[in-house]
């Protein structure tokens, strides 16, 4: 048998062998114990100096010819195993999506992180900054600062607790505005913002007071800010958070940081001003404390009180989420009653 014939049997019985080979794992060891240095072909082409020079190109053309088909076929093999593998993966592995599925239950913000989410969104949409500062605070900036000297009477309605004579947890937002009035530059703009945050103060828990709570405080110091400013702001925050058609009042009232100082209602969201057990029969629901920044305040803060003026706002989130949602007890909200938080699923 001549080294053509040979190679012709040898292709005969590799192409079978390649066929019938059904593991993926033993293509790999016949590609080298066809094709590999040690190789049949290689040991078939050993014997061709034996063949006469003119018939060697014609021999060699045909080595090259059968070495190139078994790879094909090689790699066609694989391919195909391959294929059966995947197929039978997937056939073990599939899932039958006509059964009920089993539900994932997705958390969601807090009730109160929701309220200040929309007010922090309200607010940013209008050019605030949202500022943020320690709750651990001095004395100086949550009272003083805020014209209230220690001999201060109003002192008294924000008792809280005090860490030493001068360092206290704060009972209002208001020392950030305080640091951040020190800090603005007012060559660059007026200073606009909100701080929300907790607060503390040492009040005796019920249904419509906790220890600690929320609080979101505004602030806005430019030239020729007036009243109307102030209260076209919160008219927009009214019907942001308790609906389109509700109107605001300003009662006058005393904080010592303002001057003049108001109290502001919201028209009645469940009777629409009708009167009602929720208004109390006056078509009114107090929301929030506001005025005009106390020229004390604004000297304090570094700022010149005869140039610039401003108004400030200050609401808890945790009675708006009352108020909106209907809730009578102010504790349920730091409860962690999940059937009672569920009842309030983000929108949007």
């Amino acid at each position: 048998m001549d080294l053509k014939e040979r190679l012709s049997e040898l292709k005969k019985d590799a192409l079978a062998e390649i066929t019938n080979v059904d593991d993926l794992k033993k293509i790999n060891d016949i590609r080298v114990k066809l094709l590999g240095k040690k190789g049949p072909i290689t040991e078939v082409l050993r014997g061709m100096r034996d063949v006469p020079a003119d018939q060697r190109p014609r021999i060699g053309s045909f080595a090259n010819t059968v070495r190139d088909e078994l790879t094909r076929a090689l790699a066609a093999r694989k391919e195909k195993l391959e294929i059966i593998k995947t197929a039978k993966k997937l056939e073990k592995e599939k899932i039958d999506v006509t059964l009920p599925g089993v539900a994932v239950k997705v958390g969601q913000p807090h009730i109160i992180e929701q309220v200040i989410a929309q007010i922090e969104k309200l607010f940013l949409g209008m050019g605030y900054q949202i500022v943020d500062g320690p709750e651990i605070e001095e004395d100086h900036y949550n009272f003083e600062m805020m014209n209230l000297p220690k001999d201060h009477p109003a002192r008294d309605m924000q008792d809280t607790f005090y860490i030493t004579d001068q360092i206290l947890m704060r009972t209002q937002t208001s020392p950030v505005q305080a640091r951040t009035m020190e800090k603005h530059d007012f060559t660059k703009g007026p200073l606009k913002m909100i701080s929300p945050g907790k607060v503390y103060r040492r009040d005796t828990d019920d249904a419509t007071h906790s220890h600690q709570f929320h609080q979101v405080e505004g602030l806005v110091i430019d030239k020729h800010v007036t009243m109307a400013d102030l209260k076209g702001t919160l008219q927009t925050l009214a019907r942001t958070i308790f609906g389109e058609k509700r109107e605001i009042r300003l009662r006058p009232s005393y904080f010592p940081f303002t001057e003049p100082s108001v109290e502001v209602d919201v028209s009645c969201f469940k009777c629409d001003g009708q009167g009602c057990a929720v208004c109390k029969q006056t078509g009114w629901i107090e929301v929030l404390g506001a005025g005009m920044v106390h020229p004390n305040v604004l000297k304090m803060g570094g700022i010149d009180a005869d140039v610039y003026g401003g108004f400030a706002f200050g609401l808890g989130p945790d009675r708006f989420a009352m108020l909106k949602y209907g809730v009578d007890d102010i504790r349920e909200f730091y409860l962690n009653d999940v059937r009672f938080l569920q009842q309030f699923s983000q929108k949007g």
